[in-house]
Order: structure tokens, then C-alpha cells, then sequence
């Protein structure tokens, strides 16, 4: 009994010296990160991005250390191919704080027809290092009731277009889609045509998010070992979150060879999300010996361009999401906090310094630039506090709001370089002012509001209106909806308090509006088999692929964020900045010049 006893321990000392050893293996092997949220993660229900929201997210992610940008789709929309075009000439040129000076590789993603193809090359070609991605699915279910195509014909396809791709470019990576329910037998097949055709990376999807983590690494460890000159090329991971282990699986296929992982911030994506970047690398950071990779990811900028990501899509972090979300370091357990007084290891496996997330020092009206400048610095804005126009635009904003909550946090501040420096360009409408009086009767059954909003146009005019709401929102978005004279539908409207304030009853933290709303206008049509869409049929080769209007994106969705001290403002803002990107896309960028 004491020998057993004994064994058990050593066990124990042996497993937990390995979960917490500070000796990590040697990471010899590096990892590439490859960051879709300007494609996969644009496909969130109502998570449309301008073309100069992409440009803005796409210098993050070179900050953040990213190595590939998917920036779009070139063929689905003449504004989806500018906004790549922007992405290739301005992102793809950053070199400032990037490993070794080089700069992000631009990738697009194209159907596997001629078209597309050209299409997306002179989308990417701006950036001085670009890539092809083209796929086509490889499943039985989709090749049959999809595609409408044999076996052999997705084989013949498939490699055609990556040898045509390869008279373009050097880089090019091949996706089978819904490879995670193909035939591993015929995976090994296409995978060998497409390598002998010129792939450079091959992808392989777990598209509808249906494999478990030892299905998904077996099917890594199965094709590396049976494809010819699979060490010739880079394996690649994309995984879904609907049974959610997207970022087990890519964890899984990285310990079986994948060599990069494709990745959003926040998990979005289609249906559950994607991978979450952040998941992925502070996954690594924090347990580097399991894992014989290594990455570039400058992990102090994952929550600047998480929230970035949140205010452009209009999509907010779940509190609790990993990482990330208000409540990835807090501690409201009497248990958890004696222990995280004792030592922060307690109950902490990274600190919040780790992600950029540091919330200690407080600002005020009477803190000067310096102060803020060296507080955005530490929070990962040094372009922000460098910039001398910015910065005061962002000082401007603190000051006015400290005049009215006294005190700023580090997360009121990250709040107002979004609200003064990440928005669209084109603001047609801009609040002026805004008054509104609020009656009550029956013990608050009944309420009555009356708004009167005064709007600045684009030309400069000013314009007031009033109108009487079943609330003081209400009133606001009606007298707004008059000076603009459009047909809007509200769709979505929340609203959260941001950390922050005096510990007073009622506290003067910001409030924080995310809303979305739909218009009736027309829109842009998209391919048929566009990925993950189910009404996509293929055409013999020398004709067009079908284009379809979708069902799903027959009404457009347009986001908006707002904070403010007073939530009526706030709202008002949203709704403006919603109302500012429906108009942006449906107005020709010459007409509004």
C-alpha cells in the first residue's frame, strides 16, 4: 500500500512539474499567425466594416505582430476589392516594431476560377509580400449537393487553378473546404496535386465546427505523413466554434504539425466564430512547453485591438470571454481574492499587463498631455501619443469628460481613442446638440418624451428637429430620423457601463451604447459559394460561377457605437454612427467628395 502510495505521488510531483515548470521546451519551430477577421470574421451577422475601418484594423493587426492578414474577398464586391486594395498599399508596408523589420504578408481569398483569381492578384499585388488563397470543397456532401462535381473533377480544378494562380504569384495557399468531413484517402489525393501544382500552404478547414481535437490533429498527423513532399510545404489550421473547440482543435493540429493556425479576434466569424486569436497565442505564452512553436505576436497589444475590432463591428466581448472579456481578471470569490492578496499566482495564470489590459492609474482635468502620453504609451498607443493631432483630440475629449466624472480610468481612455479616432471617415451627420424632457404618469406605466435634435450635414449646414417618442431613445431616434429622412430599422440596441467613476451611488462611469439597424436600400450582390454559404453552384469551366443574392443578406445590418456620462447621448451617437456607415455604403465615394 505505501509502495502504491508512493508511486501515486511521484506521479503527481512529475505531472505537476511538467504543467508548471518554469523551464519551457525549446520552441524551435515558428508558428504563423494568420489573421482572417477582416474576411472570415466580417461574415458575423451585422459585423459590415468600411473600407477605412479594415485600413485601421489592418495597421493594428501589423502592431499586434501578425503575420498574415486575410483582408477580404476582391471578388465579392467592387468595395470589398478597394478595401483589399487599401489594405496591400497602406498595411502591407508597415515595418515599424515588426520582427526583423518585415512587413505583413497580404493574403485574399479567391474561388478556384480564372476570374477570381486575376481578380484577387491585383487586389493583393500593392503589398510587397502577398499571397493567393483559393479553395474548393473537397467533402462528399458538398461535392454532390453543392458543386455538383465528381471527385476527379475537384482534383482537375483544383490543381488547374493553383498552377494558374502560380503564374501570378509565388505564395499561394490551398483550401479543401469541409476537410474535416473528407475522405482522408481522397484528402491525400487532392493535397498531392495541389503541392505538384505549386501550393505553398495547404488549409485545412473544419468548416462547420464538427471535429474533435484527436479527429483534427489525427487528420494533420495522417496527410503529413502519407502526401508526398508534405515537408515541403506549411499546414495550416482553420477551425469553427460551434461545439466550441475551435481553439482546442488548432491547439490539437499544432502539436501534429500544422505550422499555422488561422484566427480571429474576439472568435469572430461565421455562426459560433472562429479561433480566437488571443486564445491561440496566450495559450503558448502561458504554456510554452507544451507546444514546439514559437510566435511574434506582441501580446500587449491583444486588448487594444480587441477593442478596436468591437467598436468597428458594433460586436461587444462577452464579459467572461477568455482573454479578453471585463472579467478575465476579476476576482469576486472571498476565497480567490485572500489568495490573489497572498500571491497573484493563487489564482492568475497571466497578468493583465501580459494582454495590455493594466487598469492602475487614474487621470483627471488637471493631468497634462505628458501625463496622458505616457499613459497611452503603456497602454500599447504609442502611434496615438506620438501623433500630435491625435493626441490632442483624445486629451480634448478626457478633459471635457473629467469635467463631469472627475476621474478617468485606463479603459475610459481606451473608450475615448475610439470614440475621437476610430470611426469612418465620412461623417454626413454629426450631433450638434440635443434636449430632452421626460414626463411619467401611473407609476411609470405611462411615459411620454420629447427630443429636440440639432444635426451638422456634411456641408456644414445645421439642422434642427423635434419629436415626441414613448421614451426619451425613442423621441431622440425619431427627431434624428427626420433631419436624415431615411428609412431605418432598429434592429439591436444594448447598453453597458465601463469601469470606472467615483464609488458614489449612481456612479459617473461612461456609458457605452452598441446598437444595430437595417435599411431597405439595395446592396451589393455576392458569389453564390461564397465560404460556408450553401447555394453556390459550379459551372463548367470557361463559365461565370452563379452569383446570387442570399437570403441571409437581404436586409444589410450597419452598427454604431456611442459613449458618453448621459446614456440619451450616447444613444444618439450610436444611431449617428450607424446611420453615418449605411450612407457611406451606399453612396459612391466620388459623389461624396
Amino acid at each position: 500500500m505505501f509502495a502504491v502510495s508512493r508511486t501515486r505521488a511521484g506521479l503527481a510531483r512529475r505531472l505537476l512539474s511538467r504543467a508548471f515548470s518554469a523551464e519551457a521546451a525549446p520552441a524551435t519551430e515558428r508558428l504563423i499567425i494568420f489573421d482572417t477577421t477582416l474576411r472570415d470574421g466580417e461574415q458575423s451577422p451585422g459585423a459590415t466594416l468600411t473600407e477605412s475601418e479594415k485600413v485601421d484594423i489592418a495597421k493594428q493587426l501589423s502592431r499586434l505582430g501578425v503575420d498574415v492578414c486575410e483582408a477580404g474577398f476582391p471578388i465579392a464586391s467592387q468595395g470589398d476589392f478597394d478595401a483589399v486594395t487599401q489594405v496591400a498599399k497602406t498595411a502591407g508596408h508597415m515595418t515599424e516594431g515588426r520582427h526583423n523589420g518585415v512587413p505583413m504578408r497580404i493574403a485574399g481569398l479567391a474561388r478556384a476560377h480564372k476570374k477570381d483569381l486575376e481578380r484577387c492578384y491585383n487586389a493583393v499585388k500593392h503589398a510587397p509580400l502577398h499571397r493567393i488563397h483559393t479553395f474548393l470543397a473537397s467533402s462528399d456532401i458538398h461535392l454532390e449537393h453543392k458543386l455538383g462535381i465528381s471527385r476527379q473533377k475537384c482534383i482537375e480544378i483544383s490543381s488547374s487553378m493553383v498552377a494558374f494562380a502560380k503564374t501570378m504569384v509565388d505564395d499561394i495557399e490551398f483550401s479543401p473546404e469541409d476537410a474535416g468531413r473528407s475522405d482522408p484517402a481522397f484528402l491525400a489525393e487532392l493535397c498531392q496535386a495541389v503541392i505538384e501544382a505549386g501550393a505553398t500552404t495547404i488549409n485545412l478547414p473544419d468548416t462547420v465546427g464538427y471535429t474533435l481535437p484527436h479527429e483534427y490533429s489525427g487528420m494533420f498527423e495522417y496527410l503529413i505523413k502519407t502526401t508526398p513532399n508534405s515537408d515541403k510545404i506549411v499546414w495550416s489550421t482553420h477551425c469553427h466554434n460551434d461545439l466550441g473547440l475551435a481553439t482546442a482543435n488548432s491547439l490539437a493540429a499544432v502539436k501534429s504539425g500544422a505550422r499555422q493556425v488561422e484566427v480571429t479576434l474576439n472568435s469572430l466569424g461565421e455562426r459560433a466564430g472562429n479561433t480566437s486569436l488571443e486564445e491561440v497565442v496566450m495559450a503558448l505564452h502561458t504554456r510554452p512547453h507544451h507546444f514546439p512553436v514559437h510566435c511574434f505576436i506582441d501580446t500587449r497589444q491583444i486588448m487594444r485591438t480587441s477593442r478596436m475590432v468591437a467598436t468597428y463591428t458594433g460586436i461587444a466581448v462577452q464579459p467572461n470571454k477568455a482573454i479578453v472579456g471585463a472579467n478575465a481578471f476579476a476576482h469576486e470569490s472571498g476565497i480567490h481574492q485572500h489568495g490573489m492578496l497572498k500571491h497573484a499566482n493563487t489564482y492568475e495564470i497571466m497578468t493583465p499587463e501580459s494582454v495590455g489590459a493594466d487598469s492602475e492609474l487614474v487621470l483627471g482635468k488637471h493631468s497634462g498631455k505628458a501625463a496622458y502620453k505616457a499613459r497611452l504609451i503603456e497602454l500599447g498607443y504609442a502611434d496615438v501619443a506620438n501623433d500630435e493631432e491625435k493626441l490632442s483630440k483624445v486629451v480634448e475629449g478626457a478633459k471635457a469628460v473629467a469635467d463631469q466624472k472627475k476621474v478617468l480610468s485606463d479603459m475610459d481612455l481606451e473608450v475615448l481613442v475610439g470614440d475621437k479616432l476610430y470611426h469612418q471617415e465620412r461623417q454626413f451627420w454629426a450631433l450638434e446638440s440635443l434636449s430632452v424632457q421626460s414626463n411619467s404618469s401611473d407609476d411609470g406605466s405611462k411615459v411620454a418624451s420629447t427630443a429636440t435634435v440639432k444635426l451638422r450635414e456634411l456641408n456644414g449646414e445645421e439642422v434642427s428637429e423635434a419629436a415626441i417618442g414613448i421614451g426619451p431613445v425613442d423621441a431622440t431616434f425619431k427627431a434624428i430620423l427626420r433631419i436624415v429622412n431615411r428609412p431605418v430599422k432598429l434592429s439591436q440596441y444594448s447598453v453597458t457601463k465601463i469601469s470606472g467613476g467615483t464609488n458614489a451611488p449612481g456612479n459617473d462611469a461612461l456609458a457605452s451604447i452598441v446598437l444595430q439597424i437595417t435599411s431597405d436600400s439595395s446592396f451589393e450582390e455576392v458569389p453564390a459559394d461564397f465560404p460556408a454559404k450553401s447555394s453556390g453552384i459550379y459551372f463548367a469551366e470557361g463559365n461565370e460561377l452563379g452569383v446570387v443574392k442570399s437570403a441571409a443578406n437581404a436586409t444589410p445590418t450597419f452598427s454604431g457605437t456611442g459613449s458618453s456620462t448621459d446614456i440619451i447621448v450616447a444613444s444618439a451617437k450610436a444611431y449617428l454612427g450607424a446611420i453615418n456607415r449605411m450612407i457611406d455604403a451606399e453612396t459612391p465615394r466620388e459623389a461624396a467628395a
